[in-house]
């Protein structure tokens, strides 16, 4: 088993990955290992350049991932501290929607924005437009 380093991967898919990854030589037939891997786009638009993260097999629970080496066209470690701190930091967030219910229903709540009621919105945003404080 091969030490373990932070890299980019780009698939045969033509997908982009990075993840924390091992490599092996299981006996001639070389594999890699990957661990949470994630896929990772860069956005622009007007306001700047964001980047985008989400799990690389969104459905799955599983932490490792192995990859045969034909289906890798490069691999590349990064050393990169604020790739790196960005991908642990979006490993270790385990924030799960617990609002869920079944049917496809999300109730909304405070942390989603929601605040009010369309009527207590329209009623407080024609104080503010008239200027009357409120009481």
């Amino acid at each position: 088993m091969g030490e373990e380093f932070y890299a980019i991967i780009k698939l045969v898919s033509g997908e982009e990955i990075m993840s924390l990854v091992m490599t092996d030589d299981n006996d001639g037939d070389p594999i890699v290992i990957l661990q949470d891997p994630v896929t990772i786009k860069m956005i622009n638009n007007q306001q700047g350049s964001y980047i985008k993260v989400k799990p690389w097999i969104e459905m799955s629970d599983d932490e490792f991932f192995i990859i045969k080496l034909d289906k890798i066209i490069t691999m590349t470690e990064t050393k990169n501290k604020k790739m790196i701190d960005l991908y642990n930091d979006y490993i270790q967030d385990d924030t799960t929607i617990d609002t869920y219910q079944p049917g496809g229903l999300v109730k909304p709540s405070s942390k989603m924005g929601y605040l009010s009621s369309v009527e207590d919105a329209r009623k407080s945003l024609e104080r503010i437009f008239k200027g009357i404080k409120e009481s």
